[in-house]
């Protein structure tokens, strides 16, 4: 098979018989070129099948026009919803996107930042791995100019010099289990996250502490069964907790993918939602109302998200002589539907109810 020949300017410039300058400027636009010979140029330009060299435009521009993403999954709601919102902001200034997906390994993250550099990306938006704990690859992005700013999830404790736009995971998770207690409960148990190199994890697990500290509610150690983010650590979490014995009346479930594990292994457990355990979990998905019983959950703004994300690696790059930091922490909202609400918790509590029939009347 041939080689595709690239066409360059110098062909374009040897066909119109016009200097290579002329047609570079005439492509960019440029005031000193008439409209006739803009428009010339560019008819040549498309019959011969010109595309700009981008990487060369880098090199004398200093700038790409490139973003390099990184983050842990893509079929996931929340990413792939968040990434929607990247791409067109992106998109409208200008910009264009690399993604990259770690699928929650930290090693592939390294060599995925390291790629990113290479290409020569004006900045990098990632959401780091559950497993990622070195932030030594942050700081050599960090030390070859480049900005990089963490999105939903960042290193524990956060790294100075380095901006973020989060979710206030400790409020949003605290908010659904005070609702679950205005509701009734009093038995909770949580299942995922808590790695404490996470700030998610961290986070969302200190929101469930403190909301029954702050009711008078003792933890039950037993109930709290630390993990991943994915559906194996929702399924394999709850199995843990269907063994110790005792069983708490609610559970609350780090992100959407560890409840459809969870909803995996009441299923297999013989087990009905909400009349054996009741469930509210971190996050949202597209088909989380058709789940039997519908799942309430912590809504997170993917939009906002991803469009603050976008807005602030830009802002990084276009004032580079500016020591600052941005920090946007972005509030949560509850999406109550058949799970943890009112009528579930009254089914519970009629199930639980004993009738003792009447006796003979004397």
């Amino acid at each position: 098979m041939r080689r595709r020949k690239h066409v360059t300017l110098e062909d374009i410039a040897e066909k119109l018989k016009v200097s290579r300058v002329t047609v570079s400027k005439a492509l960019r636009g440029h005031s000193d070129i008439s409209d006739e010979t803009k428009k010339e140029v560019r008819r040549i330009a498309k019959i011969l099948g010109y595309s700009p060299n981008y990487m060369a435009r880098n090199l004398s521009s200093r700038r790409s026009n490139m973003l390099g993403v990184v983050v842990p999954k893509l079929a996931h709601f929340f990413f792939g919803s968040m990434l929607e919102a990247v791409y067109n902001t992106a998109f409208e200034n200008n910009y264009e996107t690399i993604l990259t997906v770690s699928q929650e390994n930290a090693e592939r993250e390294r060599k995925h930042l390291e790629t990113l550099i290479s290409m020569r990306v004006d900045g990098i938006i990632i959401s780091i791995s559950q497993e990622t704990k070195d932030t030594g690859i942050f700081q050599w992005v960090k030390k070859m100019g480049v900005p990089l700013v963490f999105v939903d999830r960042r290193p524990e404790p956060a790294l100075p010099g380095f901006s973020t736009v989060l979710i206030d995971d400790e409020a949003g998770t605290r908010n659904a289990v005070e609702h679950a207690i205005k509701i009734g409960y009093r038995e909770m148990g949580f299942i995922g996250g808590g790695n404490p190199w996470n700030n998610i994890g961290k986070n969302r697990l200190l929101g469930f502490m403190n909301a029954l500290k702050s009711h008078g509610i003792a933890i039950q150690k037993e109930w709290v069964v630390s993990g991943g983010f994915g559906t194996k650590d929702g399924f394999e979490g709850f199995m843990r907790l269907h063994t110790n014995g005792t069983m708490p009346e609610f559970v609350f479930a780090a992100t959407y993918p560890v409840a459809l594990g969870i909803y995996q292994a009441v299923k297999e457990l013989g087990m009905k939602i909400p009349d054996d355990i009741d469930i509210m979990c971190f996050g949202d998905s597209d088909l989380s109302h058709l789940l039997t019983p519908s799942l309430s959950c912590v809504n997170q703004p993917t939009l906002e998200i991803g469009t603050a994300a976008v807005q602030t690696i830009l802002d990084l790059i276009r004032n580079p002589d500016k020591e600052k930091e941005h920090h946007l922490v972005i509030p949560t909202t509850l999406l109550l539907r058949d799970t943890c609400s009112t009528v579930a918790r009254a089914r519970r509590e009629e199930r639980k109810t004993i009738v003792t029939p009447m006796g003979p009347s004397a």
